[in-house]
């Protein structure tokens, strides 16, 4: 279902959600042409968790993201030009191109930290909030992670921590479980993780958790918007596990697109290759919220139509962008630094 929003928001939510496709597929061909090195995860798969979440934030909030980032960046307002140019280790990138794909930084989103290490941010994203209720500035701490950054020890630390001081912060965990037939197949149970259903693990130190469809945009937001509420009224921590079907492009060591995103899928997938068809017509994010625009009358396909051919131009743009920028002189790498 869609969020309970004005017609007005409901269209920046979807144009948001076709900035984080169309910028995450422009990354592919990038990548296997060499313009850019190194290994990079990407958010397709999960907009309609991403974009209606941080939608519920205030400007000062502050957030912690994992690997799979670029979605959280670009769904908070991040230029997708500077984003593009972070990632290629480009100097007009957010962080002059040290930062990459797995650790840009951008403060004037809120976000202090981007880290690869499975769980690194949890317990960084705890202390923030502890630093948030002793300075008494209102501000609540949201990180978000995926489903293995339980494995490791330091999510069940912060989570007593979190509970024990009942801190201001929201623990988000984005479950892109594996592809499969529907939707299903992201509630299958982890060979690593005895817990379960994951929310077991948070209720365990007393912090209310619940599990929600990740692919359901009204879902995600009513339930966020209740979770960040309860936090500013003083309730401490909330854990929220979002369900998605892992996009098929991801089952791979290295990302690949099988098949370019178009709004027109929305109706049809008959063009799409029959391994990854099914993905497309059930599972994608996306596309569900597109057909649920139509079927609420609050937009016509040419309306859409319209808003993915402008987000096109300016990926695009931004690629260009990015691209045409200089790589970093030498002397750099040793400025800018903490030892």
């Amino acid at each position: 279902m869609l969020p309970k929003l004005p017609r007005e928001t409901l269209l920046d939510l979807c144009r948001r959600m076709f900035v984080i496709r169309h910028f995450e597929e422009s990354l592919v061909p990038l990548h296997d042409k060499g313009v850019f090195g190194g290994h990079y995860h990407l958010y397709i798969g999960q907009e309609a968790t991403g974009v209606p979440a941080l939608s519920c934030l205030g400007g000062d909030d502050y957030l912690f993201t994992t690997h799979r980032n670029h979605g959280h960046l670009l769904a908070r307002g991040a230029d997708p030009k500077k984003l593009c140019a972070e990632i290629l280790g480009r100097v007009d990138g957010y962080n002059k191109g040290k930062g990459g794909s797995f650790h840009t930084v951008v403060p004037s989103l809120g976000f202090l930290h981007t880290s690869a290490v499975v769980a690194g941010i949890i317990p960084l994203a705890t202390g923030t909030a502890y630093a948030a209720k002793a300075l008494k500035n209102g501000r609540i701490t949201v990180c978000l992670f995926g489903d293995g950054a339980l494995e490791e020890g330091a999510a069940p630390e912060a989570l007593n921590l979190a509970s024990l001081w009942k801190l201001p912060v929201l623990f988000l965990c984005e479950n892109n479980g594996k592809y499969g037939a529907g939707r299903a197949t992201s509630a299958a149970q982890s060979s690593t993780m005895a817990a379960f259903p994951l929310t077991d693990l948070p209720k365990a130190y007393k912090v209310p958790a619940q599990q929600i469809d990740g692919l359901d945009s009204g879902t995600v937001h009513a339930t966020i918007s209740q979770a960040v509420e309860k936090i500013r009224r003083g309730e401490g921590p909330q854990f929220v596990e979002a369900q998605t079907v892992r996009w098929p492009g991801s089952e791979t060591n290295w990302p690949s697109v099988a098949q370019r995103t178009d709004s027109s899928l929305a109706w049809d997938v008959s063009g799409v290759p029959e391994k990854v068809r099914e993905w497309y017509r059930s599972c994608d994010p996306l596309l569900i919220f597109i057909r649920e625009l139509v079927d609420a009358k609050q937009a016509t396909k040419e309306e859409i139509a319209d808003i993915e051919r402008k987000v096109k131009a300016e990926i695009a743009d931004a690629v260009e962008f990015a691209v045409a920028s200089p790589y970093p002189k030498p002397e750099e790498a040793a400025k800018e630094y903490f030892a």
